[in-house]
């Protein structure tokens, strides 16, 4: 859930309801005023960004060349290969974010780029996953999808 209206109480009241209504999803909100970031934490939000953290992270992503971008601070968006122990399940039931904490955002195949992807829509080789997590849950993801380095193939990053 983002949540990111323009208006910093909305938002903490948003976060709070959007928590009990669902307390396993990830809640990334916005805070216009520095004060509210600790607020909106504490109302349920799991990354918070505000202007003076976007405009750090601004910099940050033209001055390192990585193939990660980061969103806000602790936040990262990165792609991988499909490991091979995906192919053919669902995002339902590979249950990525409940095992690693990260969260596919898009799967991309060729220069076919699919935002929001289908739950129940089996993943394909060769494809790529575009997943948003912090830096340790990215780590349990590639630990866990770690291939067999004898094939010499697997959930590599890719630019």
């Amino acid at each position: 859930m983002i949540v990111t209206t323009h208006d910093d109480d909305v938002n903490i009241y948003l976060t709070i309801y959007c928590r009990r209504l669902r307390h396993d999803i990830q809640i990334i909100a916005r805070a216009r005023l520095d004060r509210n970031v600790t607020t909106l934490h504490r109302a349920g939000a799991d990354f918070v960004m505000s202007y003076a953290s976007t405009g750090a992270t601004a910099m940050w992503n033209v001055l390192t060349a990585d193939n990660t971008l980061q969103l806000a601070e602790g936040l990262d968006v990165f792609r991988v290969e499909l490991p091979p122990a995906l192919v053919g399940k669902t995002l339902r039931t590979a249950r990525i974010r409940e095992n690693t904490g990260c969260t596919v955002v898009a799967t991309a195949a060729g220069d076919h780029l699919a935002a929001n992807p289908d739950p129940d829509a089996p993943l394909v080789a060769g494809s790529d996953l575009v997943l948003i997590g912090d830096e340790e849950a990215e780590r349990r993801f590639l630990e866990r999808y770690r291939p067999d380095t004898s094939s010499g193939r697997g959930p590599g990053r890719r630019s």
